[in-house]
């Protein structure tokens, strides 16, 4: 039997729990096909798959442990064999994609999946760039065009600006002709954030955004502590707050809002993949370009994590393959 390296999560518990393991090299069925990785990522559903929190997520992943033992939702890589019925990819493909709809399982070194959880690569574009670009560019571009529907010369503000979401987003937001645009984080990522773009920046811990009296035409949130009724507050009459992640209640109480009372604040609902080639003109022009923190071996996942929990990151965490 044909083995491959992973990253094992067997219960929930601090990242230092995860362990490098070998494991069965899966192969394809029907539809599917088998892609060697290049390169993965950290996102916020890779914490509470291997953590178990918040407690809610539990529900999705497994009560009392993961259903699905190795984490990762984003990856690039090549194809190295198709399972029968497959037309869209053949051997030596270079593919990209979230597969967050279709179970984990990208850190590792090979991975089985569906054609439609897979995109092809546009020339030019890195392994290491690929897999930081389909959930958090997503979550950019759905946020601020599908959902926030902005438009030239709005003022912007990105909330937990300084991860992989706010890296994406500033770049986007100004590609797309917004006149301002702020960053709130901790001050430590002042630099990075001005690198990026960001016109203005605000230190979480030193001011509320919602409570400047400071207006903005569109509002991108990756953290979501605040009550709806306080976001709206830093809207301008006709300004949209979009909400990308956070605390659970408060995305509850976002979605409450939107759908009881018509708040103009909204809760994305991520479509993994779709519209992934609406980015690559952004990349290929230079006007997009992922924030990398790293890359890392697979092995320092766990530590790499416990580095992602303490939000110390300056853009999106990177793992290459070997």
């Amino acid at each position: 039997m044909e083995t491959m390296k992973a990253i094992v999560c067997n219960g929930y518990g601090p990242p230092e729990h995860l362990r490098l393991a070998d494991v069965p090299k899966p192969a394809p069925a029907s539809g599917e096909v088998l892609v060697r990785i290049h390169a993965t990522s950290v996102n916020d559903f890779d914490w509470s798959l291997v953590t178990g929190k918040p407690s809610l997520y539990r529900l999705i992943f497994g009560l009392r442990k993961p259903k699905l033992p190795i984490p990762g939702m984003e990856l690039s890589g090549v194809v190295e064999t198709v399972g029968s019925g497959v037309s869209a990819f053949q051997p030596g493909d270079r593919v990209y994609g979230d597969c967050s709809d279709h179970g984990w399982g990208s850190w590792a070194e090979y991975m089985v999946l569906p054609v439609d959880a897979l995109r092809p690569m546009p020339e030019g574009m890195s392994f290491v760039d690929a897999a930081a670009l389909p959930h958090a560019g997503l979550l950019a571009w759905q946020s601020l065009v599908e959902v926030g529907q902005m438009q030239k010369e709005a003022r912007v503000l990105i909330n937990g600006a300084g991860g992989g979401v706010g890296a994406l987003a500033v770049q986007l937001a100004k590609a797309l002709g917004a006149r301002e645009v702020t960053g709130v984080d901790a001050e430590a990522k002042f630099a990075s954030m001005r690198q990026l773009g960001f016109d203005r920046v605000l230190d979480y811990r030193k001011t509320d955004f919602a409570r400047t009296g400071e207006r903005y035409d569109l509002i991108l949130d990756a953290k979501s502590t605040r009550a709806p009724r306080t976001v709206q507050k830093a809207l301008n009459p006709d300004g949209i707050y979009v909400s990308v992640g956070g605390a659970v209640r408060r995305i509850l109480q976002i979605t409450l809002a939107e759908r009881l009372f018509g708040k103009p604040v909204r809760m994305l609902a991520l479509k993994p993949n779709q519209g992934l080639e609406q980015l690559h003109p952004f990349y290929a022009q230079g006007k997009l370009k992922p924030r990398i923190d790293g890359p890392y071996a697979l092995e320092d996942l766990p530590q790499q994590l416990s580095y992602f929990g303490q939000a110390r990151h300056k853009g999106k965490i990177v793992i290459k393959m070997p």
